[in-house]
């Protein structure tokens, strides 16, 4: 009996000693290589997301890819105002940050389309399930075209329908030469003005109930004291504008009465 105990304990250790070389030799497994990300939701045009943003329809949750060049994080302050401001125009509640440090690019100035290249090669967050993917790049660089002769400086832009880009150096070089604003104020604004471009403010891409579109700024908002004006992009008058604000008491402008019924007519707040 013994010895048949031990017979059969000796094909069993040879059978599993044959099989397993075997197993690994006979099948054609490959380690499986990095999964192939869908980026084509995140590469349409300004605006073309306006009500994925507003609604929660298509997506409840807004996922923020704060990328910004080291020494050029945007304040806490400024990114609480965003949320707040996200809360108070869309129906999303569940906002949520998450930081990418860069390096600098190195250039003296950057165009849209360079922008858009540092995107490609830096961003790693974009829609997934029902969370809707923003990315926000702060850079050391001021925009292509900056002319300091004539005092125009663009604080920020909007060039994809998820993505958009703030001159972070312009932003303190103007909040550092006044005593009435601060960087917070003017991040603030520019990233409140630049969302208002994403809901596809004003006839971007969502129409306006009653015309209010600046006829000599295309894409912006005629009405006094709106967010959407178009000096909040150029720096020489953002600094005025938000310093004439700030003497009476709030230096961030909200959005008028007319940018606040074209975004409830979509499915806004």
């Amino acid at each position: 009996m013994k010895t048949h105990i031990r017979s059969l304990i000796h094909f069993s250790l040879l059978l599993l000693l044959g099989l397993a070389p075997g197993c690994s030799g006979d099948t054609d497994l490959e380690t499986p290589g990095p999964v192939a990300i869908d980026r084509s939701a995140n590469l349409q045009a300004a605006g073309d997301s306006a009500a994925d943003l507003l609604t929660n329809q298509d997506f409840d949750r807004i996922r923020i890819q704060i990328a910004y060049v080291n020494g050029f994080r945007p304040t806490t302050e400024t990114l609480d105002n965003l949320r707040a401001f996200l809360l108070e125009r869309t129906f999303k509640t569940d906002i949520t940050f998450e930081f990418l440090a860069l390096p600098s690019p190195g250039e003296t100035s950057l165009s849209l389309e360079e922008v858009a290249v540092l995107e490609n090669e830096n961003r790693t967050l974009y829609n997934d399930g029902r969370e809707l993917a923003i990315y926000i790049y702060f850079t050391d660089a001021p925009a292509d075209g900056d002319d300091m002769d004539a005092g125009t400086f663009t604080l920020g832009a909007v060039y994809r329908n998820t993505s958009m880009v703030i001159h972070e150096n312009t932003i303190r070089n103007i909040s550092d030469r006044s005593v009435l604003i601060t960087t917070a104020d003017v991040e603030t604004a520019t990233l409140h003005h630049e969302f208002g471009h994403l809901f596809g403010l004003v006839d971007l891409s969502t129409p306006e109930v009653n015309p209010h579109e600046d006829a000599e700024a295309a894409n912006h908002c005629n009405v006094d004291g709106c967010l959407m004006q178009a000096k909040l992009e150029f720096s020489a008058s953002a600094k005025s504008f938000l310093e004439a604000r700030a003497l009476k008491g709030a230096a961030v402008p909200g959005l008028d009465a007319e940018c606040i019924r074209d975004l409830q007519a979509i499915g806004g707040r």
